[in-house]
């Protein structure tokens, strides 16, 4: 693999203006490229290799600068590592496994990479996992909210014993109304009861259904993130209402 340095960083002039964690990816990838025996880096050595004095020029030592930023986003975020191996283990360092697989996944970047912290899949419900998160970290954010209140839809109706011809509002009608809905909680107070009602028909109402006809173009990663993990909540209150439920009807 290359080891020059403008098969890794733009030129020094575009460098400066990256964000902190855009430089930091530049420097991953250019670590991964060195070849040295031990695999592991320290800082002062990098940068003060003469390849940078060639790129950098003039603004060296601004580069250095944004450099040891950089390196301390990756350690940061555990992409670095002290190494165990060496006695002075803090001046040295590692790629770590996350970094290794970072680096493995060729449909990774950074930006990726960051949101898949928005949603880390381990709270999150199996499903979502597997048929939400892929559309998220791909920036397919319409599809992915589209697909998370698609979820709660199905799961309401299955818990609900509903028919596929119930849809949208007038499935959270029927599976949550206070008087009769299969999925109420009998156990709360009547202003509860309805305001779970009117959560569920609100959410599928608002961020599902409008996905169903139009394009809404969601935009902002947090702002999806934050749905699906609406989402998420909403499910487990299904989940929750259907264990119930069960229970309940075994009692009669």
């Amino acid at each position: 693999m290359s080891k020059n340095i403008g098969d890794f960083f733009p030129p020094v002039e575009e460098a400066l203006e990256l964000e902190t964690e855009d430089l930091a990816f530049c420097v991953l990838k250019h670590l991964d490229a060195l070849q040295i025996a031990e695999r592991h880096f320290n800082l002062g050595n990098y940068v003060r290799s003469g390849d940078f004095d060639q790129y950098a020029g003039s603004r060296r030592q601004e580069f250095d600068r944004a450099i040891s930023e950089a390196w301390m986003w990756l350690e940061k975020e555990i992409l670095l590592a002290p190494d165990p191996r060496v006695d002075r283990m803090r001046d040295w360092v590692i790629i770590t496994r996350r970094g290794l697989s970072l680096l493995k996944d060729s449909g990774m970047d950074i930006h990726t990479y960051l949101r898949s912290n928005f949603l880390p899949k381990e709270v999150l419900d199996p499903v979502l996992v597997t048929a939400v998160r892929p559309l998220f970290l791909k920036g397919d954010y319409d599809t992915a909210v589209f697909r998370a209140f698609k979820e709660v839809e199905v799961r309401v109706r299955k818990a609900a014993q509903l028919g596929p011809e119930i849809l949208g509002a007038n499935l959270m009608d029927r599976a949550f109304n206070p008087k009769d809905g299969l999925l109420t909680d009998k156990q709360a107070v009547h202003s509860e009861q309805e305001a779970t009602h009117h959560l569920f028909r609100g959410a599928i109402g608002l961020f599902k259904n409008p996905s169903s006809h139009r394009e809404v173009n969601w935009e902002d990663p947090f702002e999806c993130a934050e749905l699906i993990m609406f989402a998420d909540y909403l499910l487990r209150l299904v989940r929750k209402r259907s264990e119930e439920a069960f229970i309940e009807a075994a009692k009669t």
